[in-house]
């Protein structure tokens, strides 16, 4: 495993980091290192959707059939 060394990580940042890691019950690192690995992760998104099949539906079709759905509850 490799180590990486941040600087310069704003105050409001690291506060955050400590909030978000006492409220998980884990260290700032440990935190740290969940939210990089989650945000790095991402950049698989556009090939993982350019590998999912053409349903020939347009996204305003699902909108119009989500909002539709949403009006019936």
């Amino acid at each position: 495993m490799r180590t990486l060394y941040l600087r310069n990580v704003p105050e409001d940042v690291v506060d955050r980091l400590k909030l978000l890691a006492a409220k998980e019950g884990l260290s700032v690192s440990s935190m740290a290192v969940r939210e990089l690995a989650a945000s790095t992760r991402r950049v698989l998104n556009p090939v993982l959707l350019g590998d999912l099949p053409d349903l020939g539906i347009e996204a305003d079709e699902v909108l119009a059939a989500l909002d539709e759905g949403r009006r019936d509850r």
